[in-house]
């Protein structure tokens, strides 16, 4: 039966009965013979198709939620297990915000030199993407907002709160002052992520508060691209206060703190809310909970 649940799960992540095959590796008509299978064993139809996946059905989007849980208890009880007889090893899969993978290395690194035996595996994604992710256990966590759009169900563990800095030119406009306000920022060039990323939905309704309607002269998905731009003097961009810090900021580059109002948002470690934990997912729980509070506890 689990392998079966694990079918639906890939089905799921997936949508293509050819891909879900292969990422369980099998050949499609297994795959597609397994499906079979455990919708004779519940008497139901779980998967609407023709000749290609079509979605779901009702007592499909249920079963599904059931499979979530069961396999997500069983890899936990495979994993705990294997750990009482090897110590920790195994891969942590954590999906973060672009905004947010500055602090990554504050956690995989204790990590690592608590449990030498764990790799990692950091991918960036979209809000909803880690969400997304998480849901389809193709990752172990996630690392974004908590606070500005809907988490669903899973647990939470609060790293730190996220403040607003103008990355800009010290010879640039506003690249003199020691704190600007939002308003002000209608009166230079500014290169923005695009608005698939929550950290462009929180600016825009910043700005809009300010009674600024923005369209940013560039947009971009790509940090980089954001702060390369800044390098050139004819550009500026606004990046959350520990993001700014890691871009070696020199007298001919700065993070200007953005006030009036100052603006806070809290950002975390987002795990599924199933008990027991998996052993990697609990030790990166206690890993977070010792930076969170060491954080607190800092002048």
């Amino acid at each position: 039966m689990i392998d079966k649940l694990e079918y639906l799960l890939a089905l799921a992540r997936e949508k293509h009965f050819g891909r879900a095959a292969e990422s369980c590796g099998v050949t499609q008509p297994t795959f597609s013979a397994g499906i079979r299978v455990l919708e004779a064993t519940l008497g139901m139809p779980l998967v609407e198709r023709d000749s290609r996946f079509q979605g779901f059905t009702p007592e499909g989007e249920r079963v599904l939620d059931w499979a979530r849980q069961i396999v997500g208890d069983v890899r936990a009880m495979r994993a705990d297990i294997g750990a009482l007889k090897t110590g920790l090893t195994g891969l942590l899969r954590i999906a973060a915000i672009p905004t947010a993978l500055a602090t990554i290395a504050e956690l995989t690194t204790p990590y690592r030199a608590r449990h030498p035996g764990v790799r990692f595996s950091i991918q960036s994604c979209t809000s909803n993407e880690v969400l997304r992710r998480l849901e389809n256990f193709e990752v172990d966590a996630g690392v974004t907002y908590l606070d500005n759009e809907p988490i669903g169900r899973n647990r939470v563990v609060p790293l730190y709160q996220e403040r607003y800095r103008l990355l800009t030119a010290a010879d640039a406009p506003l690249g003199h002052r020691e704190q600007i306000a939002w308003a002000e920022l209608a009166a230079i060039p500014l290169c923005l992520l695009t608005p698939d990323m929550q950290n462009r939905r929180i600016l825009d309704r910043l700005l809009h508060n300010a009674g600024i309607d923005l369209a940013p002269t560039l947009e971009s998905n790509s940090i980089v691209v954001l702060v390369s731009h800044v390098q050139t003097g004819r550009w500026a961009c606004v990046l959350p206060e520990k993001l700014a810090q890691i871009f070696g900021l020199t007298p001919k580059l700065r993070a200007i703190p953005i006030v009036a109002p100052e603006e806070v948002h809290s950002v975390g470690v987002i795990l599924p809310n199933r008990d027991p934990m998996s052993p990697l997912v609990s030790a990166l729980v206690q890993i977070a909970t010792r930076h969170a509070e060491a954080l607190a506890d800092a002048p």
